[in-house]
């Protein structure tokens, strides 16, 4: 089965530990904003955010979109300390530079745009 190739402009799905590990791992090396989807699929707000980051994505080919099923991988949630759904966490070179908990369309555009800013200044 082929690895789920990260086409441009789209949320990847890390399934994963090792999925996960190679998309910070890819993050890091590009020195792209990375905006982390920790979501449950027993949750509604996340169900109602997702479209939206969907279309975030399409448009912010120059941002990396992943997305965390917190059952799916419990160990990566517990390891950043995940405690609502949906978090976002916004990484840079590595470093967690922000995070946005609930779906908030607005604040999580903002803190993209903000990020972005300073990534091309």
């Amino acid at each position: 089965m082929a690895a789920s190739a990260a086409a441009e402009g789209q949320v990847i799905g890390c399934h994963t530990v090792a999925e996960w590990e190679h998309q910070l791992q890819k993050g890091n090396e590009s020195h792209q904003l990375l905006v982390v989807d920790f979501t449950a699929s027993w949750c509604g707000p996340c169900r109602f955010i997702s479209p939206f980051l969907g279309e975030l994505a399409k448009k912010l080919p120059q941002v990396t979109f992943l997305k965390v099923d917190v059952d799916e991988l419990k160990s990566v949630s517990q390891d950043w300390a995940v405690e609502a759904m949906p978090t976002f966490m916004f990484l840079k070179d590595g470093k967690i530079v922000d995070k946005v908990v609930g779906a908030k369309k607005d604040e999580l555009q903002q803190t993209i745009q903000k990020h972005l800013a300073t990534a091309s200044a």
